[in-house]
């Protein structure tokens, strides 16, 4: 007996002595970062239900010198998050919604247009599509927190301006505040209460009494931390608060109430408290399984977590909670010049014992180690969400992984497996088309191969002109210098930025990244920008849609033109041979006694291939008309392709054997010019090289 109680008193000493030496660490990794005379920080440990760290540092008001305490109540921006949807989760179980309901249920104005389901689970998750309003208000050349007295009626009201979604809900996930403002709204919908009076009542019922969502933004809150950083300038500037959105963070509290909830968490399955056991877990029929009810489900320090992020202003705050151990570390601090997310890491590392859980590789990963087929490398990818892309490349016999602002080396451990020097458990697998990044929790990121076909001048030309977002009201331009270099303005911007051109369809400059659309006769139509969180916003090209007329040469030019007959009352075609300052070398007249008008050039191997129409040739009215010259501008063959009424020719492109001549084909229900109704539709035409029809299709209707 002597010997057991000898022992326990050993083990509760030991233990002791190693819960002093974390603390003294704990104390020691915040001493580090904050200095008593810097902006504050707060942190707590829960641990198996009970507090067993409370700290504070630091100042909450630094021109009153106000100590950062337990009465301090601060801002921990998106961390907020949780409680929205905790609010949600619980009107759901009682009955009071579904969390299938589509918004528009609630919101009855916002996205006539779209066609699919905007499910309030897809708000929950980040995959409704909706875009950011932070995004959007910066696109229109004011940003968010300069809006004095900007609410959730005003994000309401931008968001019914939008036409359309960045993608297709439930597909992908996308972060965007705007879900959360909306969720507030549906809230107010759904309880006829204002979301400020009824997230109030929630609050106290979870016993959180000094825990409020911002209600005025000029209303005084009592203890309230007002948030610093010195943004590289060497001095602490402050932020005001000038907006009053809620739902998405705008939450201040104070680290005790975020105790209390951590430990009636930990509590919950002990109470049998189905609300915030259901709160942790993946949203019911979700699509996307790694962020649920405003909280994100991703594996952190090699164990299963759960966990969020919350920075504006000067503010941030960090949640990590580690079920299994019945750990929680909470952080919230007005410092922005420190890391909640790396501090609450440091802390979580002292405080877990070194975990046993081996890498959960997706199963693909060990299928794709083992095949044998050869693959290229080194090339660009597109990132999973196509914002943004990814340069593979070598240089001086080491491997590169390069974005934008972004570069780090990678390690071959196998023919076509990398991993990173700065992560070696994450892998990367490379197939013909596509590389995938594998992660021990088992997620996945596919980047799709993009071919890198050198972007001609042609193709910068057709780039340039104004594109119109009718949504924001904002446009810019794209214009071309005389060094041949695309840049981009936009409306609300001052200067013109440096682009990047990607391939044919992807290009970037600082801020934006492009995709760009075109029709049937390869024009550019349109651009998709995304821009951070606002995704393929839809900007129109505004100036006239022209088909290339011109095309360079190694000394100069080749163009062709519609002019006037001799005798003036019909048209011929005109190919002109110019020099690098645009004088004309030689010309050739093309055509035969009636119309004849050419839309475009297509460059060959050996000549030129010239489309257009025409009615000196044919089966009647207008027929798509291609004259294939030699570089000297002889002709070489010439035919017609159509029936009876018009058919018109407007671009070209090459292909194995032959061409793919792109038009439009006219088809009416009579001869008679009295009551005849007509439809116009695309039609491509397929020829060989010597300009014989090999086939043909009738692709779309043209509406008039």
């Amino acid at each position: 007996m002597k010997t057991y109680s000898l022992f326990l008193a050993l083990f509760i000493s030991t233990f002791f002595i190693a819960q002093e030496n974390n603390i003294a660490k704990i104390d020691s990794i915040i001493a580090s970062k904050v200095k008593n005379d810097h902006p504050g920080i707060a942190v707590g440990i829960i641990k198996n239900g009970k507090i067993i760290y409370e700290k504070y540092r630091g100042l909450a008001n630094l021109q009153h010198q106000v100590q950062f305490d337990e009465k301090t109540r601060s801002n921990i921006a998106s961390t907020a998050k949780q409680f929205t949807a905790l609010m949600i989760l619980d009107l759901s179980l009682n009955g009071k919604l579904s969390l299938e309901d589509d918004i528009r249920k609630y919101l009855t104005k916002i996205y006539p247009n779209v066609k699919d389901e905007i499910k309030i689970r897809h708000l929950l998750n980040h995959t409704s599509g909706i875009r950011d309003y932070v995004e959007l208000l910066d696109l229109e050349g004011d940003v968010w927190w300069k809006r004095f007295g900007f609410d959730n009626d005003d994000i309401l009201e931008l968001l019914e301006k939008q036409e359309d979604l960045g993608f297709k809900p439930g597909t992908i996930y996308y972060y965007s505040n705007s879900n959360y403002n909306l969720l507030a709204k549906i809230i107010e919908k759904v309880t006829s209460k204002t979301f400020n009076e009824y997230s109030k009542t929630f609050f106290e019922n979870l016993g959180m009494n000094e825990t409020a969502f911002v209600d005025r933004y000029m209303k005084v809150i009592p203890n309230r931390a007002n948030p610093y950083s010195d943004w590289g300038r060497g001095e602490w500037w402050e932020v005001p608060t000038v907006t009053k959105t809620n739902g998405e963070g705008f939450l201040f509290t104070t680290l005790n109430d975020q105790l209390i909830y951590e430990i009636a968490l930990q509590n919950a399955k002990k109470e049998n408290n189905i609300l915030l056991i259901e709160s942790q877990k993946p949203i019911p029929n979700s699509e996307i399984k790694t962020y649920g009810f405003g909280l994100e489900l991703e594996d952190k320090l090699v164990r299963k977590a759960v966990h969020h992020s919350g920075v504006t202003y000067g503010f941030h705050s960090q949640i990590y909670r580690f079920p299994k151990e019945k750990l929680t570390v909470f952080i919230m601090s007005n410092n922005g010049n420190i890391s909640s997310n790396l501090i609450a890491q440091s802390i979580a590392k002292l405080l877990l014992t070194k975990s046993t859980q081996k890498p959960k590789y997706n199963s693909k990963f060990q299928e794709a180690k083992n095949l044998k087929d050869e693959v290229t490398i080194l090339g660009k990818y597109t990132y999973p969400n196509e914002n943004s892309v990814v340069e593979i490349q070598q240089k001086k016999g080491k491997t590169f992984w390069k974005e934008k602002n972004f570069t780090v080396e990678m390690v071959s451990e196998e023919k076509k497996v990398f991993s990173f020097t700065n992560n070696p458990k994450l892998k990367v697998v490379f197939y013909n088309d596509k590389m995938t990044e594998y992660y021990p929790s088992g997620k996945t990121m596919h980047y799709k191969r993009i071919n890198t076909l050198p972007v001609s001048l042609s193709d910068l030309e057709g780039l340039t002109g104004n594109y119109y977002n009718s949504e924001l009201g904002v446009n810019f331009e794209l214009k071309l210098t005389k060094e041949n270099k695309l840049k981009c303005k936009l409306s609300t911007n001052k200067g013109f930025s440096d682009i990047e051109m990607y391939n044919k369809t992807y290009l970037q400059t600082d801020n934006f990244f492009m995709k760009i659309h075109k029709d049937q006769f390869d024009r550019v139509t349109e651009i998709l920008l995304t821009y951070g969180r606002a995704k393929n916003m839809k900007f129109k090209k505004k100036s006239n849609l022209k088909f290339q007329p011109k095309i360079s040469t190694e000394n100069g030019s080749i163009q062709v033109t519609t002019i006037d007959a001799k005798k003036g009352n019909t048209t011929d075609i005109l190919l002109t041979k110019n020099d690098k300052e645009g004088n004309e070398i030689w010309f050739k007249r093309l055509g035969g006694r009636s119309w004849d008008k050419a839309s475009s050039i297509l460059s060959t191997e050996d000549g030129y291939l010239i489309i257009g129409s025409t009615s000196s040739y044919g089966k009647g009215n207008y027929d798509i008309y291609v004259i294939k010259t030699d570089k000297k501008g002889k002709q070489l063959w010439q035919n017609t392709y159509g029936d009876f009424y018009n058919e018109y020719g407007y671009s070209a492109k090459q292909k194995e054997n032959g061409f793919l001549i792109k038009g439009t084909q006219q088809k009416c229900d009579s001869n008679s010019d009295i009551n005849r109704k007509c439809t116009t539709n695309v039609w491509f035409v397929s020829i060989n090289e010597n300009g014989e029809e090999v086939s043909n299709k009738i692709l779309e209707q043209i509406k008039d």
